[in-house]
């Protein structure tokens, strides 16, 4: 028997064949599939024909399997089998039921926003392995780019190459100076006032000791005394000890609270950036990293 035109069987096929050789009937296994006589015949025929042999012996009376037949079936019952399994994996991948995620945040908002994100996720999502990388921002967005990670939360640079941004919130410096400082006194603080101080700061090649420089440019001040730090809990940890003052993220502020320091907001010009979720360019998202944007757009 001539193989079909492009040697293609289905699952509807394999089905059929499988329900045939369990019942031994043609109507039987109709019934069982709801499906017409003469549609499960076609289906069958074009098997045969793809299979290039008979599977059937059949007679007026009954239905059996061909030697070749009774081979397949056991072949033809696992690749039913494998075939629900993979289609379930499938679905509960959609349904998040199964799945994981791996995002980045910059320190400051990983360890002060992100935390109540995360605790709804897992209560909505208890199945999905979450991993979080709190890295500094720069890495942030390297990770995305090269895939590394599905999604990162920190602040919009300048430039956007081979990701998009969608924005959050707009955060503003606020200044951090020691408790005993005669600074803590006032209310607003100018970077004028801050700037005759000296001034503690992330390292050189940051994007936010970056904007610290070009504020301090723009101002009245000649440059301070400058301290400089890797990370903004040692930023805080120096600022309380009395080593300086500093410019930090708005959304750090309970942490520098918390370390120490006392916090006040910038009267006139500060650094004002917006905090974001960046994804990579043209690269869909699986539904575990689209489950994670629904709740950070919410939070």
């Amino acid at each position: 028997m001539n193989n079909s035109v492009d040697g293609t069987i289905t699952i509807k096929q394999l089905r059929g064949f499988v329900a045939i050789a369990e019942v031994g009937s043609f109507a039987e296994a109709c019934e069982r599939l709801h499906v017409s006589q003469p549609a499960l015949s076609v289906s069958i025929r074009k098997l045969e024909q793809a299979s290039g042999g008979l599977l059937f012996a059949r007679s007026t009376r009954s239905v059996e399997l061909t030697p070749e037949g009774q081979q397949f079936l056991p072949v033809a019952k696992r690749l039913l089998a494998d075939w629900g399994e993979g289609f379930e994996d499938l679905r509960q991948l959609f349904t998040l039921q199964r799945g994981k995620l791996t995002i980045a945040a910059m320190p400051s908002y990983a360890s002060n926003c992100l935390p109540k994100v995360l605790t709804d996720y897992g209560q909505q999502f208890s199945n999905i392995t979450l991993t979080v990388q709190d890295i500094i921002m720069e890495e942030v967005i390297s990770a995305v780019q090269s895939g590394r990670v599905e999604l990162g939360i920190t602040f919009k640079p300048n430039r956007l190459d081979g990701v998009d941004f969608s924005p959050l919130f707009t955060d503003r410096f606020i200044a951090i100076i020691p408790a005993d400082h005669p600074l803590a006194s006032k209310q607003n603080i100018s970077v004028n006032d801050l700037f005759k101080e000296p001034l503690v700061a992330l390292n050189r090649g940051s994007s936010a000791r970056l904007w610290v420089d070009q504020l301090i440019a723009k101002s009245e001040c000649k440059a301070p005394q400058i301290f400089e730090a890797f990370q903004l809990t040692t930023v805080g940890a120096m600022v309380a000890a009395g080593v300086g003052v500093a410019l930090v993220p708005a959304l750090c502020g309970k942490q520098m609270q918390s370390l120490g320091a006392v916090c006040r907001p910038i009267s006139g010009p500060s650094i004002e950036r917006q905090v974001g979720i960046f994804t990579r360019r043209r690269h869909a998202l699986s539904a575990p990293a689209q489950a994670m944007v629904r709740l950070l757009q919410q939070h």
